[in-house]
């Protein structure tokens, strides 16, 4: 993700933030320019952008209005989103909040806190496909090819709620936003790695697999790399249950649970794809290099992160960019006591299926 900075005194800032620690400007953020912009309170709950922040938007969204006016996401009453829309927009959600379903009971204040790190995840992954340029249409819009969110709890069924994706619209239990319970869940189903945002990331890659492969002119391609989708899913998945994956499954797959379908192999790639790509944008604007000081200079440990990784269309750049970046990240956290950060090892096949989405995203622009 871009780092981003308050325009009236310099501050750096997160993603996430609506107010400026330093100088308490309110902020919000603009997904027609991917910028997290300062505001100037104006009249009826609007607000006017400080003159940096005009720029970008002069003769996209707004003509030559030399003060454009924005309000805030309905969700930002509740805490949970920062993201703006024109003034005189009919529209009370934004981008991302436009495209949920069902919330949870927002009298309980237990459930807006937990949709609060949902959405904050979410938020996180529209970024990125806003980023990608791919087609994104809320279901209430276009109903057969939109995408939309349920997030539910225990309660809204008559047994528990199993995040996954059906048709475009992707369910999830809300108990994944607590850690201690993500880990139960992360341990029952023998994983690695589980994160609200892996989850984001592994989901919405269902939906692209039917937005961008099924029926296109990469099925074929898709199939000599990730196997045959016909092949039947329920038994897929009963067999993975039953039999876990090959012993050899590293050789050919990011994750055990990527053996278990054509499609599951699909969306696992893909989330790691979306991992790669927003974590190397990260470290490009923050500057970042690896340089080992025991390695050589020609060893592949070494690298400058400087890449816009969304415009860079050779992916294995990207990559000799990401493995030093992870095998240092990953010795700071061991060195913290904690966890690997991105604890997967990437084989050559794997390389294969990660430059082929990479593609198949470049080809599926859109404007």
């Amino acid at each position: 993700m871009k780092l981003f900075k308050c325009t009236k005194c310099g501050q750096l800032l997160y993603f996430e933030n609506s107010l400026c620690e330093c100088c308490k400007s309110p902020l919000g953020f603009i997904p027609e320019t991917l910028n997290l912009a300062t505001l100037e309170p104006g009249e009826n709950m609007t607000y006017t952008l400080q003159a940096a922040d005009k720029k970008p938007l002069l003769g996209k969204l707004f003509g030559n209005n030399p003060k454009p006016a924005f309000k805030y996401c309905a969700n930002y009453q509740y805490g949970v989103c920062n993201w703006l829309i024109p003034a005189e927009s009919p529209k009370t959600y934004c981008r991302a909040c436009e495209l949920n379903h069902i919330v949870p009971d927002l009298t309980n204040t237990e459930y807006v806190r937990q949709w609060g790190l949902i959405e904050a995840a979410k938020h996180r992954l529209i970024y990125s496909l806003l980023e990608m340029k791919l087609p994104l249409v809320s279901k209430f819009e276009n109903p057969e090819t939109g995408l939309s969110f349920d997030f539910l709890t225990d309660f809204n069924a008559a047994q528990r709620v199993l995040t996954g994706h059906e048709n475009g619209l992707i369910t999830l239990n809300i108990n994944e936003a607590d850690d201690d319970k993500r880990e139960l869940f992360r341990k029952e189903m023998n994983e690695p790695y589980r994160t609200l945002l892996g989850h984001f990331r592994h989901e919405v890659g269902h939906y692209y697999w039917d937005r961008l492969i099924d029926n296109s002119p990469f099925i074929d391609e898709y199939r000599q790399l990730f196997g045959d989708e016909r092949e039947d899913y329920g038994q897929a998945l009963q067999r993975h249950y039953a039999q876990g994956a090959p012993t050899d499954w590293g050789l050919n797959y990011i994750s055990e649970y990527a053996t278990t379908h054509s499609w599951e192999d699909w969306a696992e790639t893909w989330a790691h794809y979306l991992h790669i790509m927003d974590t190397l944008e990260t470290a490009d604007t923050f500057g970042v290099s690896v340089a080992p000081r025991i390695a050589e200079k020609s060893d592949h440990a070494n690298a400058v992160i400087k890449a816009k990784p969304y415009e860079q269309q050779n992916f294995e750049k990207l990559l000799d960019m990401w493995l030093p970046l992870t095998f240092a990240i990953n010795s700071i956290n061991r060195s913290m006591g904690n966890h690997d950060l991105y604890p997967f090892v990437i084989q050559p096949k794997v390389v294969e299926k990660l430059a082929f989405i990479h593609k198949v995203c470049f080809a599926s622009k859109v404007n």
